[in-house]
């Protein structure tokens, strides 16, 4: 089949993003509103019900198709009732992108004296939560794959290349994640990828590292291109990823951060 641009349109198709009603200029509302752009109904899935409702009416004042559903990704009860909604609003799902996380509320203590409360948590919401998630989607991904459904996007960092302390630690075990999941659901037809961004100028990546802070400095001076990205700037490796133009691609990570992370 030749090639065209259609390939990367996502109408028809369903997608949930965890973790895209948080903090104003996020990734997760990035994705949704790119999601949402290429064609699909999006579930707009976050701990914040008020900031979920706040995306989804944003795309439905575009003209999209969009709903908001509370959901704790760490509580396995909620991921399935995420789902049901899911299928109840819209009538399945194709794609599920794993964004949710700690990373502005987590503990950077060393291994050493971090309390195992904050240790668990961490790992609960930035690893064990994607696992819920995707075992709750997958059921209703495999009924659709015949149209091209089943798409898993984990959001790694570029901070797991090396890993360095509880966030590092958490996302590069997602990568563990990211390549099982692709070898067992790949004959069902689902990929699973990951997306690893180093520094991003949302809101919580302003929060976490300051336009001033030394962290840039080191950035700058690593980075083949420039140390800081906008959130947006995520949203063509999602696409791809997502679209029919990505079907043959799963079991990868992309980094998407001006070469901080150049890995062969």
């Amino acid at each position: 089949m030749a090639f065209t641009l259609d390939q990367f349109r996502l109408d028809g198709k369903v997608a949930i993003v965890t973790g895209a009603g948080g903090r104003g200029n996020s990734i997760g509302r990035a994705y949704a509103l790119g999601l949402a752009a290429a064609g699909a109904a999006v579930v707009v899935a976050d701990l914040n019900a008020d900031g979920a409702e706040g995306v989804a009416a944003e795309i439905r004042a575009g003209g999209g198709r969009a709903a908001a559903v509370c959901v704790d990704v760490a509580d396995e009860a909620s991921t399935l009732a995420m789902a049901a909604a899911a299928a109840a609003a819209f009538g399945g799902i194709d794609i599920l992108v794993n964004n949710a996380a700690l990373m502005v509320d987590i503990s950077y203590d060393s291994c050493e004296t971090v309390s195992l409360d904050a240790w668990n948590r961490a790992l609960a919401v930035n690893l064990t939560g994607a696992m819920l998630c995707a075992r709750a989607c997958v059921p209703s991904m495999r009924g659709r794959t015949k149209d091209g459904g089943g798409r898993i996007i984990n959001q790694t960092s570029g901070g797991a290349f090396p890993a360095s302390g509880i966030y590092g630690i958490g996302k590069l075990a997602l990568v563990g994640l990211t390549t099982t999941l692709a070898k067992q659901l790949g004959k069902d037809g689902i990929t699973c990828n990951a997306i690893a961004p180093g520094n991003v100028t949302s809101d919580a990546g302003k929060l976490l590292v300051p336009d001033d802070s030394p962290f840039i400095q080191m950035l700058a001076a690593a980075c083949a291109t420039r140390p800081r990205g906008e959130p947006d700037e995520l949203v063509g490796a999602l696409l791809l990823l997502c679209s029919p133009a990505g079907a043959w691609i799963t079991g990868q990570v992309i980094h998407i951060d001006g070469g901080w992370v150049m890995r062969p």
